[in-house]
């Protein structure tokens, strides 16, 4: 059965992403401090379709098992506009349900990868994005507002956290606005590493 997952990098002082977020700018800037263990990965690289990285240990093992288990993603338009201009072709190689006011029609890639623009909200998106994964899980793959959204309407059943060791100071932050009566929710798995903190946890909503 699937379940909604999101799988996010924050800094030790809990930012998602950095201030002046652009096309441009990707992720305020932040990316290369924040998942740097990632960049580090041989098996994050050939998820590109890429040669790239200098290990494949437990982090790579880590990324290679959420690939594995993710059926469809549901992003924000914010995250989109950022990617959409740098990404390489079949980055996702599933289907990407897009949250926007934007009619447009879908975008449809080399490979497995199509993104599917949903005018109509977090539940719309939700029910094709179950469709599309065939029993697998669905991502919430970002930004932070989209995944604030998920979690206040009780809809995230896991998710994992990788802290990074830095402090960024300001920015905008996962966790900002979230209802602390909504879930139950239980620590699952710790996993440490030289460059973040892998945190996996499980939610039951009250």
């Amino acid at each position: 059965m699937s379940k909604i997952i999101f799988d996010s990098g924050i800094s030790l002082d809990g930012f998602f992403a950095g201030d002046n977020r652009s096309p441009k700018n990707p992720m305020g800037g932040v990316s290369g401090q924040i998942h740097q263990w990632m960049f580090k990965q041989k098996a994050f690289w050939e998820y590109l379709g890429m040669d790239g990285g200098k290990e494949d240990g437990p982090d790579g093992k880590f990324i290679r098992e959420t690939i594995a288990r993710t059926g469809s993603f549901i992003m924000g338009k914010r995250m989109f506009e950022e990617g959409e201009v740098s990404w390489p072709e079949d980055l996702y190689k599933a289907d990407v349900y897009v949250l926007t006011h934007e009619k447009r029609e879908p975008w449809i890639q080399k490979g497995t990868t199509t993104f599917y623009f949903i005018n109509d909200g977090i539940q719309s998106a939700l029910e094709k994005a179950k469709q599309s994964a065939n029993g697998k899980d669905i991502r919430i793959q970002g930004g932070a507002n989209t995944i604030q959204q998920f979690l206040n309407a009780g809809l995230v059943d896991e998710f994992f956290i990788h802290i990074a060791p830095v402090f960024l100071s300001s920015g905008i932050r996962l966790f900002d606005g979230i209802d602390k009566n909504k879930y139950d929710i239980q620590i699952v798995e710790v996993i440490p590493s030289d460059l973040t903190t892998h945190l996996r946890y499980r939610l039951t909503k009250k």
